[in-house]
């Protein structure tokens, strides 16, 4: 990997197969770091898997090979659409230790805060020690777990919630949302 030309951008609908190959690499590689299986995934069609670009997914790619992604949901009722949770978060193992992840969650915030999204959430796997370092680093804040959240095969693993407040809520904000 001595050259990297790397581009971090949002797809949509009409690049769901850019979505489907990096998004199924990711569960496939990486199966305990997603409530998310293979297996409910890799069967859903070509219009579900469009549907679930209407919320922002943002590719990193390394020339024109996809090699992470982070998606954001924002919350719809309007007393909480200053809230959105970052999903599907994932790097390829390859590109780790790049800073890829810190550029691809820059674009994210970036886009965030251009929405009027006053705060991201995540949930983690309390054993995936690896992103709750990265997260803490980058300003989100434990507050909270479900004791036994996730099952991966037939063990309980706890799940990790996490905030960082971008900025303040104005009180215009309720009505412009």
């Amino acid at each position: 990997m001595d050259t990297m030309e790397i581009l971090i951008r949002r797809i949509f609908p009409d690049e769901f197969e850019i979505f489907r190959r990096i998004r199924l690499e990711a569960l496939r590689s990486e199966p305990a770091s997603f409530a998310s299986r293979f297996e409910d995934w890799v069967a859903l069609s070509h219009e579900e898997w469009r549907q679930r670009l209407h919320d922002p997914v943002f590719v990193v790619f390394n020339a024109d090979e996809p090699v992470g992604i982070m998606g954001l949901v924002r919350e719809r009722p309007a007393k909480m659409a200053h809230r959105a949770t970052l999903v599907m978060v994932y790097v390829r193992a390859s590109f780790r230790g790049t800073d890829l992840a810190v550029s691809l969650l820059d674009v994210v915030l970036d886009f965030a805060k251009g929405e009027g999204i006053c705060q991201l959430e995540l949930a983690v796997s309390a054993e995936n020690s690896a992103a709750l370092r990265f997260y803490n680093r980058y300003g989100f804040i434990e507050v909270g777990r479900i004791p036994g959240g996730l099952l991966d095969r037939d063990r309980e693993v706890d799940e990790v919630f996490m905030v960082r407040r971008l900025r303040a809520v104005q009180p215009c904000d309720a009505e412009t949302v």
